[in-house]
């Protein structure tokens, strides 16, 4: 008799016990259920929802190493101790020294994020006697993306309390939440921890506690992590090369900076048929718009260079691509299979709005540049009535044809 076999004895035996949620969860993370359906079914797939949330991780995976290197080297690159990449493939940027730094600060983020989140859902699923889903495999790999490399641990653990619980558990679990439990997370974050969330010394490591050294009397260098958004919203130039901007060799979230590993992950999405592509074109689109019609009243000459809004919404439409995390929220955020949009119209017209606003709000609001994460939660709230205006159209549609048709 094999270990599979014993397991699945055990698990009859004791299959009325409260705990037997949890080591369900723990058999089947690397075995298979040993049940099958005894009546007829109607489709039969090869993918289940383990099998979804490992492809979306697999697509997360390229950017949470390139986010590890880029620890390291930002961290090095600030102290003065290495000299420019020069580009993606620069000897200075894939080195064992910037992957160790990385790893120290990057690591236990992914644990945190993992340990708590999988634990918040264990209490639930043995509390409510249902079996715990694979739901949180995909948050607890965002979270860590998606926040600064230096943040403290403890807030990270709350955050991921409040956001598993109100962002998912109070819904009634994976597949009935509204919201989108890793941006639910960073905007505890943001709105609890401002000052770990934003400025000029977050994005690199080490930056915080040297600047806390500065204050405290110690003839020290300060570090400037200061991102392109940030460095906008204030009015200054930006020192970055775009090509730097694309590859993501700049100050950022952890996994948010290189676009092109985010496009690479967006295409194996919607090869697989993860992602829609229909959300992801659409929120481009939106956010290209907007960026248009601040370019206009920039041109028309209808906002002085005295204004606090001029920095950003000077910026050329195109670049607001490759700065910030709109791409990132594009792929990985909105595309949320649970909180999107399900008809393909409201695919198109939730994703517009999303880029629409995500400008809208990084140029309207300079103490939050970034909007792309409250445009996709603002539209969260708005998929299902998207999608039931969309069917109600539909309807009137078709009974119109049909009055036709009998006439």
């Amino acid at each position: 008799m094999g270990l599979k076999d014993k397991l699945h004895i055990f698990k009859e035996k004791n299959k009325n016990k409260q705990w037997i949620p949890a080591f369900n969860a723990l058999h089947t993370f690397l075995y298979l259920p040993n049940e099958t359906t005894h009546g007829g079914t109607h489709i039969k797939v090869a993918d289940d929802l383990k099998r979804t949330m490992n492809t979306v991780i697999l697509a997360l995976v390229p950017c949470l190493i390139f986010g590890m290197f880029n620890a390291g080297y930002q961290h090095y690159l600030a102290l003065g101790e290495i000299e420019s990449a020069q580009g993606f493939l620069g000897a200075s940027f894939w080195t064992l020294d910037n992957l160790v730094v990385g790893i120290w600060q990057v690591l236990p983020l992914v644990i945190v994020s993992y340990g708590v989140g999988l634990a918040v859902e264990f209490i639930f699923a043995i509390i409510k006697g249902h079996e715990v889903e694979e739901g949180y495999l995909v948050t607890g790999m965002l979270v860590p993306l998606i926040v600064p490399v230096d943040i403290p641990l403890w807030m990270l653990t709350v955050a991921v309390i409040f956001g598993v619980v109100i962002g998912k558990e109070v819904f009634g679990g994976t597949g009935m939440n509204i919201l989108n439990p890793a941006l639910t997370i960073r905007a505890f974050l943001f709105f609890a921890y401002p000052t770990w969330m934003s400025g000029d010394k977050v994005w690199v490591h080490g930056a915080v506690e040297r600047d806390q050294a500065i204050a405290a009397g110690q003839n020290l260098d300060a570090i400037s992590g200061e991102t392109i958004l940030g460095s906008y919203a204030q009015g200054n130039s930006v020192v970055y090369d775009y090509w730097d901007m694309f590859w993501g060799i700049i100050p950022g979230s952890v996994g948010e900076t290189s676009k092109f590993l985010i496009i690479i992950g967006a295409l194996f999405l919607i090869f697989t048929k993860m992602g829609s592509w229909r959300i992801i074109v659409s929120t481009l689109i939106g956010a290209l718009v907007m960026g248009l019609i601040f370019n206009g009243v920039v041109d028309a000459g209808w906002i002085g260079e005295s204004s606090k809004f001029y920095g950003l919404m000077s910026v050329p439409f195109w670049q607001h691509l490759i700065i910030g995390s709109i791409l990132f929220g594009a792929v990985y955020m909105a595309t949320d299979p649970v909180t999107a949009s399900q008809t393909n119209k409201g695919k198109w017209i939730y994703g517009f709005l999303i880029g629409f606003l995500s400008i809208m709000i990084r140029v309207f609001n300079p103490a939050y540049p970034e909007g792309v994460f409250l445009a996709i939660l603002l539209m969260n709230v708005f998929a299902p009535t998207i999608d039931h205006y969309v069917v109600q159209g539909n309807v009137k549609k078709r009974m119109k044809r049909l009055k036709v048709k009998t006439a």
